[in-house]
């Protein structure tokens, strides 16, 4: 074995009075491709562990002047992540609870041991301590995200602050500091929005069509500004609660979950709302995305809400994550056209959605094409000009966020886009409106 595999290996330390013992162990272990410490006593393992980094100690029961328990109880309370194993020989019941209540022990292994079994117990434990550690490699990420999350929160009300100060004397100018914040804290949401997308391909702009989708039935039923901005918000963060889970689940579709699968992936509604209630502004979207997988009919999740008690939002925003989840292959192993689509939510109609979200999605879709400003046009990048106002948002192939929709271009801007297109080989549809008409 080289010395790079070595340097790899899981480290193992074993601890035993008797040489023959130690030497069959690493014999044994070695052979498997693990780097292997011995020590004749607990006390020359504690001077190991000192100076080594071990994932795993194995440790007789009966030795002098410290026996394995009292040996295990030290490790775990200065090394917790260090794996512990008891060998044993005797049927000393009593000897085993101490070591399990005392160092708190993994596994338990009687000698003679079987050579198959004690490899297969030190494999299942250094995996279990590789899950445990991305768990909490996870849960610190997650804590650091929610962290940038809250700074970012505190920035901009500072900037919200510092801005109305400064500009007291005119009422417009207030109002007009204030307008370009909002629309600061929705791009980096649109932005955030996008990095989570980044996770799987199927993916990619799913959050900004149900967002744009949900906005769009919320005005078609009449709500007011600030609960249309809420719901727009909690689509464009629809998927924040999937952080934690894995690629692999991330890429079946709810039909294809297992039972256990399945009731993990049912769990990111209410991480969602963990993960957004330290911020104040993100609390009505928080609520929205609690109750996203809710059923009109009760049978959903997590709180089994029925009909008008679950909130008007989340009716909203489950009916726009379904209609472009079907379209992508999320909740069916089949991509439907968006009139399957359509047609499996009209007949859900009173069972899985509102039936008044549904009649508006309904008009919605009978609708001919959408209504444009008439001063906005769509051109090429190289027929962009200085002074130009984004009328949407600037997309790329790929489904992220470029340049957000009221981004006033300039010289430079514009050249930074045709660098884009120029190392993506591929040209970039942008819709504008005229100097003259921002």
């Amino acid at each position: 074995m080289s010395d790079e595999m070595i340097a790899h290996a899981p480290t193992l330390l074993c601890v035993d009075d008797e040489p023959n013992i130690l030497s069959s162990l690493r014999r044994l272990f070695r052979a498997k491709g693990y780097r292997v410490l011995t020590a004749e006593s607990g006390k020359v393992g504690l001077q190991l562990l000192e100076s080594e980094a071990v994932d795993l100690v194995i440790s007789d029961m009966r030795m002098p002047e410290m026996d394995g328990a009292q040996f295990l109880a030290q490790v775990r309370q200065r090394w917790p992540g260090v794996i512990r194993l008891l060998l044993t020989g005797y049927a000393d019941v009593q000897s085993i609870l101490e070591a399990i209540n005392c160092g708190e022990i993994y596994r338990y292994i009687t000698k003679p041991w079987d050579e198959h079994d004690i490899l297969l117990q030190v494999r299942h434990a250094l995996e279990r301590r590789a899950l445990e550690q991305d768990k909490l490699r996870l849960e610190r990420l997650t804590l650091q995200q929610n962290a940038d999350l809250k700074s970012l929160n505190a920035t901009l009300e500072a900037k919200v602050e510092a801005r109305t100060a400064q500009l007291k004397r005119s009422h417009d100018d207030v109002l007009a500091a204030n307008a370009k914040l909002k629309s600061n804290f929705i791009t980096t949401i649109k932005v955030f929005s996008g990095m989570i997308e980044m996770r799987g391909s199927h993916m990619s702009g799913h959050a900004r069509r149900v967002a744009d989708l949900a906005r769009n039935l919320a005005i078609q039923m009449g709500l007011d500004a600030k609960a249309t901005q809420e719901i727009f918000i909690a689509g464009l963060l629809l998927d924040i609660g999937k952080i934690g889970l894995s690629d692999e689940l991330l890429a079946l579709a709810s039909t294809q979950m297992s039972g256990d699968q399945l009731g993990l992936f049912r769990k990111h509604p209410l991480r969602a709302e963990q993960l957004l209630m330290a911020l104040e502004d993100l609390r009505g979207a928080a609520g929205i995305l609690r109750a996203q997988m809710e059923r009109f009919d009760g049978a959903g999740f997590p709180d089994a809400r029925v009909g008008l008690a679950i909130p008007l939002g989340a009716r909203i925003l489950a009916l726009a994550a379904d209609y472009d989840n079907l379209q992508i292959g999320a909740m069916v192993q089949r991509r439907l056209h968006p009139e399957e689509a359509r047609a499996l939510i009209y007949d859900s109609s009173g069972k899985r959605y509102d039936p008044a979200v549904v009649a508006a999605f309904r008009q919605l879709m009978s609708d001919e094409a959408p209504r444009s400003h008439p001063s906005e046009v769509t051109l090429l990048a190289g027929e962009l000009e200085p002074g130009m106002v984004l009328a949407s948002d600037l997309i790329s192939r790929d489904g992220l966020m470029l340049l957000a929709a009221e981004h006033v271009l300039d010289a430079a801007v514009i050249q930074q886009v045709l660098d884009f297109e120029t190392k993506s080989g591929g040209r970039l549809s942008v819709r504008v409106r005229r100097p003259k008409e921002a």
